[in-house]
């Protein structure tokens, strides 16, 4: 990701355009793109700044806020799918995606693997088994 440019630049675009010239006249002196240009005179005057906006923007581990109440949750009820701990989330109105839900189990250490108190469909049998053959010999 590139840099913003600096103050200094945005500040002589912005008062070349104040002193008359178009922003696109402006962008050519500076040798800059007419829609930055256009942007940086567009915030000064709605904002009164010419200085660039924060970069990046995400916010990390959006659920660490509700951690008390996941581990709570899966604590009364383990077997949840992510999807319906997505809707009791969405409950208390926090909008997140069900990978966001994911990676916070995966951070804190918490699988959901299947053992014998969750299993899922077994493997299709074949029926009951012929009786095992009796050893030693039978005599008649």
């Amino acid at each position: 990701m590139g840099r913003p440019y600096s103050l200094d630049l945005r500040e002589r675009v912005i008062a070349a355009v104040e002193a008359g010239t178009s922003s696109r006249a402006a962008a050519r002196q500076f040798s800059v793109s007419a829609s930055s240009a256009i942007k940086w005179v567009d915030r000064f005057r709605r904002s009164g700044s010419a200085a660039p906006s924060r970069m990046g923007g995400r916010k990390r581990a959006p659920l660490n806020e509700q951690r008390d109440f996941l581990l709570s949750l899966i604590e009364e009820q383990s077997d949840l799918t992510l999807e319906e701990i997505r809707l009791r989330l969405l409950e208390r109105d926090v909008e997140v995606c069900v990978a966001a839900i994911w990676r916070f189990f995966d951070r804190n250490g918490i699988s959901f693997k299947k053992n014998r108190a969750r299993r899922r469909a077994g493997q299709a049998r074949r029926g009951r088994r012929a009786p095992a053959m009796a050893t030693g010999s039978a005599s008649a």
